[in-house]
């Protein structure tokens, strides 16, 4: 007993070695599932390019103009002025393109994201069973070490835009599913009964009375999910990705603090833009507090 104690103490990694069967079942993937990986890495490129060209063939003032009009009418003219002069100093510090490349990367990220996490969490509100085996895969997802995803997605996809989107994804995906499931199952159950007592079917009684009362807690779960994206996606340069990243890494590596706080500021100013946009989404617009 004491020479096992002896060889445990010596070499602990011997007895349990998870990372080792890790990359076994990573390199079996890789092995065994190339075609598989090749095609979503070439869907989601074709995705995320056909959003980066179409945002970066508008010109500024189009874009510019288009977010000060749905801040006015989303939350008033001081957050529209707001908009204005956030997007007008990006534009100025001539990192316009980084930060709409940036822009197209989230919102690309985003959309898969809420493409996986709204209909697990209609799943998982609506099986008790698949709730519990799901809710601790998705603690796993929210705590691991963001930088960790990059690696299995670097060796699955290469480097570029789709392992840094596809890493995203996973980052991202956990409020979506959470918040989805949440709202749904808040719904008051009178509510419910009510809809099952007007003769609703399940699909009826979803999408309308469960969904449109759930819609703030998933609107959450829409700007929480954009929020998460777009901090991971500056992470995401690590594996070029590019955008705002790629600045920001620049800034590191060089020890260049004024680069570092320039493309930091246009980091902060879109993640303001959009936090406070979707959230205005879960509550309604209110052009008649276009003061506050």
């Amino acid at each position: 007993m004491n020479e096992l104690w002896q060889k445990f103490l010596a070499n602990p990694h011997d007895f349990l070695p998870i990372g080792e069967w890790v990359n076994g079942f990573i390199t079996f993937l890789l092995d065994n599932n190339a075609g598989a990986f090749d095609a979503i890495g070439h869907s989601v490129d074709l995705f995320a390019e056909h959003v980066e060209v179409a945002l970066l063939s508008l010109p500024a003032w189009v874009m510019i103009a288009f977010f000060c009009g749905l801040g006015i009418w989303r939350l008033g003219w001081k957050f529209a002025s707001f908009v204005l002069a956030a997007l007008l100093l990006i534009l100025v510090t001539g990192f316009w393109a980084q930060t709409v490349a940036t822009l197209a990367l989230t919102l690309s990220a985003t959309f898969i994201s809420l493409l996986i996490g709204v209909p697990m969490g209609i799943w998982c509100a609506r099986s008790r069973r698949v709730n519990t085996m799901v809710r601790p895969v998705l603690d796993f997802m929210q705590t691991m070490p963001a930088f960790v995803y990059l690696i299995p997605a670097a060796m699955f996809f290469g480097l570029g835009r789709v392992p840094g989107i596809l890493a995203t994804v996973v980052f991202a995906v956990p409020p979506a599913v959470r918040l989805t499931s949440l709202g749904i199952r808040q719904v008051n159950k009178e509510q419910v009964e009510a809809g099952h007592a007007f003769g609703c079917t399940p699909t009826q009684l979803l999408f309308k009375v469960q969904l449109p009362i759930a819609l703030p807690a998933i609107m959450a779960g829409v700007n929480q999910t954009i929020m998460m994206a777009l901090s991971m996606v500056i992470i995401a340069s690590m594996v070029g990705a590019g955008g705002l990243g790629n600045d920001v890494l620049a800034s590191i590596q060089r020890l260049d603090v004024g680069l570092g706080f320039e493309s930091g500021l246009a980091v902060v100013l879109l993640a303001i833009i959009l936090d406070r946009l979707t959230e205005s989404f879960g509550r309604g617009p209110t052009p008649q507090q276009g003061g506050n």
